[in-house]
């Protein structure tokens, strides 16, 4: 990679290539799935397959201004939406706000997408939301501490931030040998990055996928901390689709508040 590679346009590419190619994280939700959120029957997902607990979330949803941050596919975003919550949704991927936007004509539902970088939320002002809402995308940035600056700024007090991450542990395993073989190799130091990679071998292995990011659990946790949040829940999961399943969390998932 040269000195003027620019992550951010590289991903933004990369999960439009993901939305041609048809990845689960890209496929909107069904008519089925909007009808019983507007009967009061809903869920959404920040890590893997589980449903985020209904008490991590306001009390009354309706009404509520909600942020999907770095949340485009057409999934979390129209499911709030048609629970009653006035959704903006901010995606670095055109093509993936593009499925929101498709369900949103499909069902009738309002949402507002935004094209940006998650931590570069200057489209917003302060104390906007009462929830951001943000499952596992923050292995594609560069930096955290931005995101959980940012997102402290556009709540109001009291505001709900809900974060799924990756733990950062999977990173320590090579890649081919987890996936080919289901063997545990302990190859890589943390941090880690996909452009640590040669060339040759990050295009083997990640093919025209996004750029990856391992954070540390101090980034993670301490930034939110740092950035004025007080964390209230914890939560983990296996990873719903590789061999780590059988032997750690791969995701954990936090909420935390604005005092």
């Amino acid at each position: 990679m040269t000195d003027s590679f620019d992550p951010v346009a590289y991903n933004r590419d990369a999960w439009d290539r993901e939305v041609e190619n048809s990845n689960e994280w890209t496929k909107p939700v069904g008519p089925e799935v909007i009808a019983r959120a507007r009967a009061g029957d809903w869920s959404v997902v920040l890590i893997g397959y589980e449903p985020v607990p209904r008490d991590w979330f306001p009390a009354e949803l309706a009404g509520a201004d909600v942020l999907c941050l770095a949340s485009g596919g057409g999934q979390q975003g129209p499911v709030l939406s048609a629970a009653g919550a006035a959704v903006t949704v901010l995606d670095n991927s055109p093509r993936q706000l593009d499925r929101d936007r498709e369900v949103a004509a499909r069902e009738g539902l309002s949402i507002h997408t935004v094209l940006g970088d998650m931590r570069d939320l200057s489209a917003f002002p302060d104390a906007g939301f009462d929830v951001v809402f943000n499952p596992v995308s923050n292995v594609f940035s560069p930096d955290l501490a931005p995101v959980w600056r940012e997102s402290f700024r556009v709540l109001r007090p009291g505001g709900i931030l809900m974060v799924g991450f990756m733990n950062p542990d999977v990173f320590l395993f090579d890649i081919p040998a987890l996936e080919e073989r289901e063997e545990l190799i302990v190859r890589h130091r943390l941090p880690f990055s996909s452009l640590d990679l040669p060339d040759a071998e990050r295009q083997s292995t990640y093919g025209t996928g996004p750029i990856e990011y391992s954070h540390s659990l101090t980034s993670q946790l301490g930034g939110q901390l740092a950035a004025g949040f007080t964390l209230t829940h914890f939560a983990e999961a296996p990873h719903h689709a590789d061999a780590t399943a059988q032997y750690m969390p791969s995701y954990f998932a936090t909420r935390a508040t604005k005092p």
